[in-house]
Parts: structure tokens; C-alpha cells; sequence
């Protein structure tokens, strides 16, 4: 997926920000779905400025590994990517996620505004009445704030690797 040009980042995108755990396999949920502009991960919902991996690995910025998704919602809804984002994890661990322990990795929706928290309410709530799980559902949805972009490294991870999911 190409980085969108000057000329597309004037269309009427929208930006999603999703935790779920290990942000490499978040991103490759995300990065192939039609109408997915682009994807990068990274950290937010912490206290540090600028943080890097080796920081937010101790658990003690604050930061969650995140997933920044840009968007046609014109393509894809919001609610097709909050139901992409409950199929990619168990939103019932809370700072865990498989052998990924702490709160770097704790499930969250980050919104960017009124209708993106509404959504991810009515989303959540829809999944707890469904008893899909019997524990409870642990996910924060909080307010966006700065997101930092992991280093290059971890961009694309898995498709750099050749470790590539079929898509969405």
C-alpha cells in the first residue's frame, strides 16, 4: 500500500487508532482492507513525549502499541473497522494479550471525535449483550491524543518479513 499523495490527503479521509496487543499483527488485520488508505504503528495514551520502543516496553510511559489507520469512509465505515478490531484480539485481558504482558498492550479505541466514541460505545455494548465472552470486556475508549510513530523498523513488520495474513 503506497503512501497516500498530497493531492488524496485533501480528500475527505478519516483517521481510526486502535490498541489490541503486539502492534505488528493490529497493523496487518488493518493494512490490507479496501478502502484502508494507510496504516502505521506507534505509541499513544501516555504521559512521555517522543517515546521510543525501549521505553514503552518497560510499561512505564503510559503508551499503548498502537495502529493509526487512515480511511475512505466512503469505502470503509467506522464500524467495519471496530468490528476488525474486536476480531483481532481478546478484549477481555486486561494489559495482556497472549504471551504480551503489561499495559502497553492493553486493548483501547482511541477516538477522534463525538461520532467515533459513540460508535465504539454502541460497538462495545452490542458485543457484551451478544455473550460472545464470558468475561467481561476490558477495552478503553478514550480520547485520541498524540501519536507517535514507532521506528521504521516496526512499520510493516510482518510484510517485510513475509509473514503476511490473508486480508479482510
Amino acid at each position: 500500500m503506497a503512501e497516500p499523495s498530497k493531492k488524496e490527503k485533501h480528500r475527505a479521509y478519516e483517521t481510526a487508532t486502535f490498541a489490541a496487543g503486539c502492534f505488528w499483527g493490529v497493523e496487518e488485520a488493518f493494512r490490507g482492507v479496501k478502502g484502508v488508505v494507510s496504516t502505521s504503528v506507534g505509541y499513544t495514551g501516555g504521559e512521555t513525549d517522543n517515546p521510543g520502543y525501549e521505553q514503552v516496553s518497560t510499561g512505564r510511559t503510559g503508551h499503548a502499541e498502537s495502529v493509526e489507520v487512515i480511511f475512505d469512509p466512503r469505502v470503509v465505515s467506522y464500524e467495519e473497522l471496530l468490528d476488525i478490531f474486536w476480531e483481532v484480539h481478546d478484549p477481555t485481558t486486561r494489559n495482556r494479550q497472549g504471551p504480551d504482558i503489561g499495559s502497553q498492550y492493553r486493548s483501547a479505541i482511541f477516538y477522534h471525535d463525538d461520532q467515533q466514541k459513540e460508535a465504539a460505545e454502541a460497538s462495545r455494548a452490542w458485543l457484551e449483550r451478544s455473550q460472545q465472552y464470558r468475561r467481561p470486556i476490558v477495552t478503553e475508549i478514550v480520547p485520541a491524543s498524540t501519536f507517535y510513530p514507532a521506528e521504521e523498523y516496526h512499520q510493516r513488520y510482518l510484510q517485510k518479513r513475509g509473514f503476511v495474513r490473508p486480508h479482510i
